[in-house]
């Protein structure tokens, strides 16, 4: 919890749903959306949560990139194989972070990148290199560290991956690797116009689904959380530990629509110490 709480971060990871994990550890998803900014610059860990993706789902999302990439003239992508679940995938490179307005109206970056999400701030990743053997490991809300034996055998089982259409953000400072945060766009241009792309029948028709994939459970989940709440003050406001708590939290794996997430209820003061743990307090 410190580690999280205080940005104490040293092998940090995001649990994410599928399709959404894979195709950003595969190169094919550029940037990860989100309601709060990015916390970390380096390393990000990528864990594929529980949820088993539904057919729909996949080919929704996958019909969403090979429209977008269309826009830059690539039509040629190859999806993974398969999209597995609970398991850590591998890691990108999150350079920067900046704010929906900015990713708009920035020109520098190609035009499908701009298409990719609506959500109020965007983590831009590089550099994605995905296991040789994904292995199974439970995830966690919001940013949090490996533990240290799972990073010890992951960092070992890594290997590069070859992007479709790979994008190098440009950092305002080169001197500063911090230098591209929710703001810094702006100052460089002060009077943005958002670069609108034309969109053709099929890429809004791909549009549409994307967000319906990315809805289609986020009613259930933030009732969920409403309830976990209520029953976690509860507990706190009479001295108790609360006998629950999430296990997978903002687990948004789209741009299109933040707020869908999964929470996984674990109900042990074992699974409890065991999440302090991977939670890599300092």
């Amino acid at each position: 919890m410190k580690g999280r709480k205080s940005g104490n971060y040293t092998n940090p990871c995001l649990t994410m749903h599928q399709p959404w994990a894979s195709l950003l550890v595969y190169g094919i998803k550029r940037i990860e959306g989100r309601s709060w900014p990015a916390p970390i610059r380096g390393r990000l860990w990528i864990h594929a949560a529980s949820k088993v993706p539904e057919v729909s789902t996949i080919k929704a999302m996958e019909d969403f990139y090979r429209e977008i990439y269309a826009v830059n003239g690539i039509s040629d992508l190859k999806f993974p194989e398969h999209y597995p679940v609970s398991r850590l995938l591998g890691c990108v490179e999150v350079v920067g972070c900046v704010k929906c307005e900015e990713l708009a109206s920035w020109e520098m970056v190609p035009e499908g990148v701009r298409l990719e999400g609506q959500t109020d701030y965007f983590w831009l990743c590089e550099q994605p290199r995905k296991l040789l053997i994904p292995f199974e490991m439970r995830g966690y809300q919001g940013v949090y560290n490996l533990e240290r034996k799972i990073f010890e055998a992951a960092v070992r089982g890594l290997t590069s991956v070859e992007s479709p259409l790979p994008v190098k953000f440009p950092i305002p400072n080169p001197r500063d690797p911090f230098s591209l945060k929710p703001g810094s766009i702006s100052m460089l241009f002060p009077n943005p116009k958002a670069s609108e792309v034309e969109k053709s029948s099929s890429l809004s028709a791909a549009i549409a689904g994307a967000r319906s994939a990315a809805t289609q459970f986020s009613k259930k989940d933030n009732n969920l959380e409403a309830t976990i709440q209520i029953n976690a003050h509860d507990s706190m406001g009479t001295g108790q530990t609360p006998s629950r708590f999430l296990e997978e939290d903002k687990l948004p794996s789209t741009n299109l629509e933040e707020k869908s997430h999964e929470k996984v209820l674990a109900s042990s003061s074992n699974e409890l110490s065991s999440r302090n743990r991977y939670e890599g307090s300092s």
